[in-house]
């Protein structure tokens, strides 16, 4: 149940992107879930991979090459997902903090962690 919950929340936070920035628009409620749930996927199946193989490069510019990997990754998904669209990469960079930070405090607000979940 928490997982859904949490797909739920970053599509919301993705949904909320387009209101934010004119550079990110979706075609429809579905595509910003399907975009949410791939994310979500890159973000825990290829994120991790690609850090490490950049480690050298985050800890010379201390940790800010995160935020390009970020950014890319984002950029990734709406080159992949059809009808989620991002106009460059700049954009997707400051659309992808935008995304970590709406989903962070959403998450913060709506999910709590008690002793007995």
């Amino acid at each position: 149940m928490r997982l859904l919950l949490t797909w739920i929340i970053n599509a919301a936070a993705l949904m909320a992107l387009p209101y934010l920035m004119h550079s990110v628009s979706f075609d429809s409620i579905g595509t910003a879930f399907v975009a949410a749930l791939v994310l979500g996927l890159v973000n825990t199946l290829i994120r991790p991979v690609l850090v490490l193989l950049t480690l050298p490069v985050t800890m010379l510019s201390l940790g800010l090459f995160i935020l390009v990997i970020n950014g890319f990754l984002f950029w990734g998904v709406a080159q992949v997902v059809s009808g989620f669209h991002v106009e460059g990469f700049l954009s997707a960079m400051l659309a992808a903090i935008l995304y970590s930070v709406i989903s962070w405090a959403l998450s913060t607000l709506l999910l709590r962690k008690d002793g007995n979940s």
